[in-house]
């Protein structure tokens, strides 16, 4: 079963310092029938100004995954981590039994666009970690990375619950191919560009800003779509 969920379908908010779409109910978004997908809990695309942020607030079990799409992120907490990620960063915090931290924008002049996903960890109580790691723009052409991962997928950071994130930059006509395993769920964002997902259901496009949830087993067909370039989105894969 694939489920679209359009951009227009998010549910925005627009304050002055940030701009946030939030693809699951989540702050001043209530929505029950929309509160997660298994694991998944949040799926949120911020711009945040220049010179602006989320000052030092707690977490506590929580898998918190963050991708820098452009700009620049500084990342403060209480374990002592403290990092300027630049765009292509991707950064896992695990919040365990409680971690304060900070997501500010350094710059005075560009904003900071990145998505922030929030997932139940498998196990509660464990110790507070964190961690980021740089992932090249070539390294995604045409490929699905895996960039955080439970499984101990090589080259990823690790997450404590059983998911893999893969991050994915696709040139126009090019096809990838996921073969989604039964009793597990997916779940696309197209970042930018235009993506055709296809399986036995139908054949689905997806514009900027899209999501496809998908459940039960399908062999999926990815293929980038844009005249304009590439089609850069997010695939998770979970219980």
């Amino acid at each position: 079963m694939i489920k679209v969920v359009t951009s227009a379908e998010r549910h925005t908010s627009n304050r002055e310092w940030i701009h946030s779409e939030f693809s699951f109910s989540f702050a001043d978004y209530d929505d029950p029938s929309n509160a997660h997908f298994g694991a998944l809990l949040a799926h949120n695309d911020n711009e945040l100004k220049p010179e602006q942020g989320m000052h030092e607030h707690p977490h506590h079990d929580l898998e918190i995954i963050t991708y820098v799409v452009s700009g620049v992120l500084k990342h403060q907490d209480d374990l002592g981590n403290h990092a300027d990620l630049q765009a292509g960063s991707v950064q896992v915090m695990s919040a365990g039994t409680g971690i304060n931290h900070s997501e500010t924008n350094p710059s005075a002049s560009e904003d900071v666009r990145f998505l922030q996903i929030w997932l139940l960890p498998d196990r509660p109580g464990l110790p507070p970690t964190w961690d980021a790691k740089f992932y090249p723009r070539e390294m995604k052409i045409n490929t699905m990375l895996p960039v955080a991962s439970g499984t101990g997928a090589e080259g990823a950071l690790k997450l404590g619950e059983d998911v893999t994130i893969y991050l994915s930059v696709l040139e126009t006509n090019r096809e990838l191919h996921y073969p989604q395993v039964e009793d597990r769920r997916t779940h696309i964002y197209l970042i930018s560009g235009h993506l055709e997902v296809g399986c036995s259901e139908g054949i689905f496009h997806l514009q900027p800003g899209d999501a496809a949830r998908i459940r039960k087993s399908c062999d999926l067909t990815l293929k980038g779509t844009g005249s304009e370039g590439e089609a850069e989105f997010l695939l998770i894969d979970l219980p």
